[in-house]
């Protein structure tokens, strides 16, 4: 792509993953080329979920993930996103020690620390948070970790790394499981209800370049189930809960 010129590589990260500046802004850039084989899901797909999700973030207003958009790039076509200046003192997701889960989050699991000692995996209980953990139920999102939550210094929260979401098959892996359970609230239960509307119509068309006939057709069957449920799940026990590394 003329004008995109890389800085460097993005570390650590499972794909190849560059800093790259295009037009005087900082993008990521992630080349198919760069993607490595999963065994449940097709070769050289990532970099199409991740514009898919953006496309599904549009559908909501929420604005859970930044600008991304499919191009080339100096090594072949991928994905690029806008660059985000997090909050370096902001974390959505945190391990505290067990029974000092402060005010206002929530708990998720507990477990022992590298010195044995007991912690517990918690979230914050706000709205922006809430709003990723309903996106991923309808992304089928199986990788949100802690460190796929971008706290802004407004307070906004962007996820990002959404490669492996979409599959057909039940795989939702997140650490924001605090909600498990909770009814939706009349305005999530209104933005699934407008999602479901756009994937059957002009989404549907756009999210027909990125994925395949039959992942949009479980995306639709994945909002009719939760607007049928009325409530946000709680893990299956038919696949791992929790990404691994958390973080």
């Amino acid at each position: 792509m003329p004008g995109l010129s890389l800085r460097g590589r993005i570390m650590p990260a499972s794909n190849a993953t560059f800093l790259a500046e295009l037009d005087g802004r900082e993008v990521v850039y992630k080349p198919v080329a760069g993607e490595r084989p999963l065994w449940d899901f097709p070769d050289g797909t990532l970099a199409d979920r991740e514009v898919a999700a953006y496309l599904v973030s549009e559908a909501t207003g929420w604005d859970i993930v930044p600008r991304t958009w499919w191009d080339e790039g100096p090594h072949g076509p991928g994905m690029l996103q806008e660059w985000c200046e997090v909050d370096p003192d902001g974390d959505a997701v945190d391990l505290v020690r067990a029974g000092t889960t402060p005010d206002g989050w929530l708990e998720v699991f507990e477990g022992l620390d590298d010195r044995d000692q007991p912690v517990t995996l918690v979230h914050e209980d706000t709205v922006a948070l809430r709003r990723i953990a309903v996106f991923d139920v309808v992304l089928n999102n199986a990788d949100r970790k802690g460190g796929h939550v971008l706290t802004m210094p407004d307070g906004h929260r962007h996820g990002v790394d959404h490669g492996i979401a979409f599959h057909h098959e039940p795989k939702l892996r997140t650490v924001l499981w605090g909600w498990a359970g909770t009814p939706l609230t009349d305005e999530e239960v209104a933005t699934v209800r407008s999602v479901l509307a756009a994937v059957r119509g002009e989404l549907g068309e756009q999210l027909g370049f990125h994925l395949a006939e039959h992942e949009i057709t479980a995306l639709e069957r994945r909002a009719e189930r939760l607007l049928a449920a009325g409530v946000l799940p709680g893990p299956h026990g038919g696949w791992p809960a929790i990404p691994w590394p958390p973080f």
